[in-house]
């Protein structure tokens, strides 16, 4: 039985640092469910910090690249991203005009480093000859400001330069980015030329510096929705939720802008999964000694967090207290039960050493903390604080005493006993070995 695979084809340079152009795009199309193809239109030797050197493809290799695809595999929808001269973009025009699939245009000028990625003398061939085959256009701030001739400094700005571009030269949606925008929002405005209207997409300003990659990954995803047979509109949404969890969890890489992280649209879901099925697997080894665990405050319980970039954000903190799960309660029901000790001791944990992934705490239970402790490699730890920095602390010590990360730590000022490891089956483990 043959299946239908939604199909998506990036017309765009190389990023040899991997977070831009084709790259981002490919990884953009795999995240969403859909396979993605490539016609490459120049390779650039580019990292964080810029951009050092361009070769341009061949024009008529461009347009060998996308005949090939498209009369084999076929094409549900393209877009395009570093087109650098006019004698590409005329070549990428002809054989759009050819098959005629759904398209959308990231009019890329700059990298993020602000190096030119367009021949200036290639402007006019981008108005004439690409823009109007679009469906779509996607520019930021700057690019809007070049193709409009309006100055953007506010959301009345980008609706004006917005119409204009979609006026002059036919598009069927504009999208005028909001990322250069000041204010405690990134807010998009959308035109639609067919009847009028204005539409914004807004969403939390992230603070990060690390957002290379992310008008290819936002194009790339509108891209993605339309080869699936999204309507224009739900496409653009679905985007913007894609790029802001790419940008909320952008990947701290290299000395400049760090890429953006498209891929986060599955991993996060595909990590908590698997989080969720350790912290049950580890549940069901100790549940016969829970009742003997529970202390009266309600404080222990197990934890396990995501691994980096995603363990930045507490609610990707997997935890749960003994008590609910004496109650027997389902393990999906409680994974977020635990209370706010837990979840400090896990990010303090994890930003001392990010191998680790779990931590089990028994707090306050005197005996019983004094027979685990002694069954294993355990770091006394006299200080007090916060919880985050406590543990934090006294990883960062008992590594440097021991020469190695201890089974667990034992706080002694508040009397937590914290079993840590890479898994929440691993520390639970440790204790039920403790116990027998």
């Amino acid at each position: 039985m043959a299946v239908k695979l939604p199909k998506a084809l990036t017309i765009a340079g190389l990023d040899s640092g991997g977070g831009a152009g084709i790259t981002a795009d490919l990884k953009t199309f795999h995240a969403m469910g859909v396979y993605g193809m490539v016609a490459l239109t120049a390779v650039t030797a580019q990292n964080t910090l810029g951009v050092k050197a361009v070769q341009e493809v061949d024009p008529s290799i461009i347009e060998a690249q996308v005949n090939a695809v498209a009369e084999d595999i076929g094409v549900d929808a393209a877009k395009t991203g570093m087109l650098s001269s006019s004698p590409i973009m005329e070549s990428v025009a002809k054989v759009i005009k050819r098959w005629g699939f759904p398209l959308v245009v990231d009019p890329v000028m700059y990298a993020k480093s602000g190096d030119p990625l367009m021949r200036q003398d290639a402007m006019e061939t981008l108005r004439r000859a690409v823009i109007p085959l679009a469906k779509v256009v996607t520019p930021n701030v700057p690019e809007a400001e070049s193709l409009s001739g309006v100055s953007i400094r506010n959301l009345d700005d980008a609706r004006i330069a917005a119409k204009r571009i979609a006026e002059e030269f036919h598009p069927e949606i504009v999208i005028v980015k909001g990322g250069h925008l000041t204010g405690a929002e990134s807010i998009d405005v959308v035109y639609f030329r067919d009847n009028g209207e204005f539409r914004e997409l807004r969403a939390p300003r992230i603070n990060t510096g690390n957002t290379h990659g992310t008008g290819c990954s936002f194009s790339a995803a509108i891209a993605a929705g339309l080869a699936k047979g999204m309507s224009a509109w739900d496409s653009i949404k679905q985007a913007k939720e894609l790029i802001t969890m790419a940008i909320q969890y952008s990947l701290p890489l290299g000395h400049g802008h760090g890429p953006v992280n498209p891929m986060s649209w599955i991993e996060l879901r595909a990590y908590r999964y698997d989080a969720i099925v350790d912290l049950g697997n580890a549940v069901s080894m100790i549940k016969g000694k829970v009742r003997e665990l529970i202390d009266p405050q309600g404080n222990g319980g197990i934890a396990t967090t995501l691994p980096p970039p995603y363990v930045v954000n507490p609610s990707n903190v997997i935890s749960v207290t003994w008590r609910d799960i004496e109650e027997g309660l389902p393990i999906n029901v409680v994974t977020r039960s635990g209370g706010n000790r837990l979840v400090k001791y896990a990010l303090g944990m994890v930003s001392g050493n990010s191998r680790l992934r779990a931590l089990l705490l028994i707090s306050g239970l005197s005996n019983l903390i004094s027979r685990i402790k002694n069954a294993l490699t355990t770091y006394e730890y006299d200080s007090s604080g916060d919880e985050y920095r406590l543990i934090n602390s006294a990883l960062n010590e008992a590594v440097r005493s021991l020469g190695k990360v201890p089974d667990a730590i034992h706080l002694t000022s508040i009397n937590d006993l914290v079993i840590v490891g890479e898994s929440a089956t691993a520390v639970s483990s440790k204790l039920m070995n403790s116990l027998n």
